[in-house]
């Protein structure tokens, strides 16, 4: 597995943290987003998923990570 940590942008309230926390569940993704610190903590399996596609499910959601 492996754990990375993002800089989150574009969020408006905890609701918002929550459903990045549900969209990345769904591709098979652990995750624990902060609105207060704007972070995304993540834990994946690269072979499963790309970080890429972490990024993708980010934006697609209306979201900014750095």
């Amino acid at each position: 597995m492996q754990k990375k940590i993002y800089k989150i942008k574009g969020m408006d309230c905890a609701s918002c943290a929550s459903l990045i926390e549900l969209d990345l569940e769904d591709v098979g993704v652990t995750a624990k987003c902060s609105f207060p610190k704007e972070t995304l903590e993540v834990e994946f399996d690269p072979k499963k998923v790309s970080e890429e596609k972490i990024k993708t499910v980010v934006k697609t959601s209306g979201y900014q990570l750095s």
